[in-house]
Formats: structure tokens, C-alpha cells, sequence
């Protein structure tokens, strides 16, 4: 598989800094000699885009282990996720939320390096106009989608729209979260004005940031602060803008770029990616050294399930088991269930019988030399769920029909996976939990949840039902935020408060 995004940047611009308020100033005489020439850009565009590397797992780590899709409590040993699945209150340390921030931030530096090299040579350096627009679209993207991911993660963030240097960083405080907002939206606005449609690609670069990528995201923008308060300084900002989500989905849907697939699996199948299904991917190369290929499929399986199989030792994970309350929620016959979980196996004479995550295993393509080496891509944003949030919408009172826009929608979605009886007047629950089983694993349950203002009442009811074993701490509503990496209130003492809770 021929990929472009995922190149490992050897020069030390973009691999010798750190990742947090201790970083040195990116400006420096590497980025002013390196950006020469065309490929540089094309070179430097592929490090911003490297910083996303991570996103699938954090996903998996942050988002679908904190929700009611899985029960990964203590198996005998202490695990970096539990305290992310139990609602630790002392989780200011654990890497997973480190990396959250820290990486973010290291995408967010390295856009605006690349766009402060972009606008004072860009134009010497690149003569097609159409091109220096292209990328400049690429990146403010993406830097929209680092602090996307922040802000739903943590709240408020400090905003940090040039190069700064290291002790400049350390007094920028974080900013409200309507002003992160702004910043998202306006860099996502000139996104949109930049991009080009998947189709103006040459083939080998359609895996980039297109238009309907870029639309995407706003419309998720819009209904995320459309959602409640919940009374933190969450994403919800109560703002009703379900209509301004409708616009942009509605603009994606009427391109005919996409298209609904027939069969559920051949979305994720190793042999189609880039299908019709896909908005935007983040995009891995197997095979290479440095190994730049997925983490992802790996993150929720554990390893005993390969060795049964008759695989090397993957590194030492253990399972995260999917909750009895999800595996109650499909019927026997819906196909996603049987794609998605692996329902217990064997390992020597230990019998496990609690399911786990399987939907991006293929064992016709496990690496045979690293873990970190999966030759898949990981979808960001798909057409199935594009139509699922515009279904959304409508039942929050955008403009639409319930019948074609929510119920129909509904309906083709579970026809495909097995399930033939029709539903009439689809409610917000019911589509909630269609989207459960339709994106499990894929990172969407708990911010679904809190966008729709029911993370408390189900997260504790949940609780209640799953922890038999009272391993997990009881829920509070602070717990829709991370706490700040306590590495960065160290930083610069005095600078943020930590959120609420923790």
C-alpha cells in the first residue's frame, strides 16, 4: 500500500522538540534553511500531519474505555486505562491523558510553523497559487481538528495561533471555551474556502484533507457546542445551532462523493480502503522503518487471543472486556455483532470467556515484526455517521423530515446489518443506541453521550448494573473532563487551575 501521509521527518525541526509548554521555539535556523523548495513543503505538510498518529488510540483509550461500551477493570494487574474506565479522581499522571494534550499541542506547534513558513515564502517557493492554497487549507485543518480534540477532551485550552517561544508559552493562559470555539470554527471556515473535493487529488494524495473532510468537522463542531452545559467548562455551550450542522451535512450528502456501502464489513476491509464510505482517514504505511504503520486494531485485543491463534507475543495487553449491557443491546442475528467482538477463546488451559473488541483484526494481515505495524487506516468520519448526526439534528428540531431523515435512515442502517423490521418515529434514545452498535469501537459512545446531555443519568445507572464488584469509583459530572497533565500546571506554576474534580 502506497501511502504519503504517515513519513517519519528525520530533521530535527520536527522530531528533537518536546511536546508540552516546555518547547523550544520551532522557528528556529533549521525551518528557516528547510523550507526551499516545493517537496520541503510537501515534506513538512506530511509532519503536521504525522502528529495525528496517535488519534485512533487516543479514541480508543479516552473515549470508548471511559463509556458503558466496556467494563476494563482491574484483571490482576494495575492497567493505564483503569483509572480512565473507573473515574479515578488521580489521573493528572496517567499517560494517556499526557498524550492527549502533549501531542495535540505538538500538531498545533508544527501548523504554525508550517504556516508561518508558508506565508513569508509560500509564494517565492510555490508558483501555483491553487497549490499554496491547497496546503494552507490542509493545515488549517488540521489545526482545527488538534484543538477539537482538546477542547472536547479538557475544555478550555490555551490558544496558540503562531510560534511562540518557550517562555512565551509558558504566560499564555488557556482561553475560554467559546474563544477556542471561535478560533476552531474560523480556521475551518478558510479550510472549507481552500480545500479541494476528493476527486481534484491526484490519486496518490486522496487520503489529504478535502472539503466535505473540513465540512465535516464543523457540522460535529456545531451540534458538539449545540449540546448542554452540564454545568463545567465542557463543549456544550447550549448554542441550538443544529440547523448550521444540517447545512454543512447537507452539503456533503448533495456532492454524491459517498455513498452509503452495501455490506458492513467491507467498510473496514484491508482491501478497500478509501471506499465510498470514507469522508476522511487517517492514513498509515505498513512496512517501513522507522514503523509508521496502525496501533489502533491491536489497543482493545488482548494478547492471549493471538497466541491462541498461534501469533508471537504482541506486548503484553490484557482484555478490556465489552460490557454485558452493550452485548445485550444486539440481537444475535445483527452481523455487526459477530464482526466486531470476539465472543471468549481459549489459551492453553485458561478459558476466557468475556468479549472483546475485534473490528479492525484481520488475521490474514497480523505484522510479523511489530504491533505498531498494522497496514489499515483508520476512518475518522464516515458517510453512515454523517447520516446518523444529520438524523440528530432533525430530532432536535433542524429542518428536516423524521420519516426520510431519521426513521428511513435508521432503518437502512440495521437492514444492512441483518435486522429487517422496520421502526416508526425513531427517538433520540433509540437512535443513540443505534449508534452504539453501529460505531463501536470506533471512539464515538462517550462524547455521544455527553453531547446529548445523558452521560450522567447513564454512566451512573450503568455503573449500578456493570460493577458487581464495586471496582469503579461513582460518577460525577466533572468527570466529562480530563484533568490537565499536572507535567504542565509544573510547568509554569500558577499559569492554569486544574479542572474541576481532580
Amino acid at each position: 500500500m502506497k501511502r504519503i501521509i504517515y513519513i517519519i521527518f528525520s530533521i530535527g525541526l520536527f522530531t528533537a522538540c518536546d511536546m508540552d509548554l516546555n518547547q523550544q521555539p520551532i522557528s528556529s535556523a533549521t525551518s528557516e534553511t528547510y523550507f526551499q523548495t516545493v517537496n520541503d513543503f510537501t515534506q513538512g505538510l506530511n509532519a503536521v500531519y504525522s502528529a495525528a498518529r496517535a488519534y485512533p488510540d487516543r479514541l480508543l483509550n479516552l473515549s470508548e474505555t471511559r463509556s458503558d461500551n466496556l467494563y476494563a477493570v482491574s484483571d490482576g494487574g494495575v492497567r493505564d486505562w483503569e483509572g480512565i474506565n473507573s473515574f479515578h479522581k488521580t489521573i493528572d499522571a496517567n499517560p494517556y491523558v499526557i498524550e492527549a494534550w502533549q501531542s495535540n499541542f505538538t500538531g498545533i506547534f508544527r501548523a504554525n510553523n508550517y504556516l508561518d513558513q508558508l506565508a513569508s515564502k509560500g509564494e517565492s517557493v510555490i508558483s501555483d497559487p491553487n497549490l499554496r492554497r491547497h496546503l494552507e487549507g490542509q493545515v488549517r485543518f488540521l489545526r482545527a481538528f488538534f484543538y477539537f480534540d482538546l477542547l472536547r477532551y479538557f475544555g478550555k485550552v490555551p490558544i496558540i495561533d503562531r510560534v511562540v517561544s518557550a517562555s512565551e508559552a509558558k504566560t499564555i493562559p488557556r482561553s475560554s471555551v467559546i474563544d477556542v470555539y471561535n478560533f476552531i470554527i474560523q480556521d475551518l471556515t478558510t479550510a472549507i474556502d481552500y480545500l479541494p473535493a476528493p476527486s481534484e487529488y491526484a490519486p496518490a494524495d486522496r487520503g489529504r484533507a478535502n472539503v466535505y473532510a473540513a465540512k465535516m468537522l464543523l457540522g460535529l463542531v456545531y451540534m458538539t457546542r449545540s449540546g448542554p452545559d452540564l454545568n463545567v467548562d465542557g463543549a456544550g455551550l447550549n448554542s441550538n445551532e443544529w440547523n448550521l450542522a444540517v447545512e454543512q451535512f447537507n452539503d456533503i450528502i448533495a456532492s454524491n462523493a459517498f455513498e452509503f456501502l452495501p455490506t458492513y464489513s467491507s467498510i473496514f476491509d484491508y482491501n478497500n480502503e478509501r471506499n465510498k464510505e470514507v469522508i476522511f482517514n487517517i492514513e498509515y504505511s505498513s512496512g517501513s522503518n522507522p514503523v509508521v504503520g496502525a496501533t489502533f486494531p491491536w489497543v482493545l485485543v488482548p494478547d492471549t487471543w493471538f497466541q491462541s491463534l498461534g501469533f508471537a507475543t504482541q506486548g503484553g495487553l490484557t482484555i478490556r472486556p465489552v460490557s454485558s449491557d452493550l452485548l445485550e443491546k444486539y440481537a444475535d442475528i445483527d452481523v455487526r455483532k459477530s464482526f466486531s467482538i470476539q465472543r471468549g477463546y481459549t489459551y492453553g488451559n485458561v478459558v476466557e470467556n468475556r468479549a472483546f473488541i475485534k473490528k479492525f483484526v484481520d488475521l490474514t494481515k497480523v505484522p510479523t515484526t511489530s504491533r505498531m505495524d498494522w497496514p489499515i487506516n483508520f476512518i475518522v468520519f464516515r458517510y453512515t455517521d454523517l447520516l446518523m448526526l444529520k438524523a440528530e439534528c432533525v430530532l432536535k428540531g433542524a429542518a428536516g423530515n423524521t420519516a426520510t431523515d431519521v426513521d428511513a435512515v435508521v432503518n437502512k442502517i440495521r437492514a444492512r446489518a441483518g435486522l429487517t423490521e422496520p421502526l416508526t418515529g425513531v427517538t433520540l434514545l433509540q437512535l443513540l443506541e443505534e449508534r452504539r452498535r453501529e460505531l463501536i469501537g470506533e471512539g464515538s459512545r462517550w462524547f455521544d453521550l455527553i453531547r446529548s446531555g445523558l452521560v450522567e443519568s447513564t454512566m451512573k445507572s450503568w455503573i449500578s448494573r456493570e460493577d458487581e464488584g464495586g471496582q469503579m469509583e461513582d460518577f460525577r459530572i466533572e468527570y466529562v473532563l480530563y484533568p490537565v497533565p499536572q507535567s504542565e500546571l509544573n510547568t509554569a506554576p500558577g499559569l492554569y487551575e486544574q479542572n474541576d474534580g481532580y
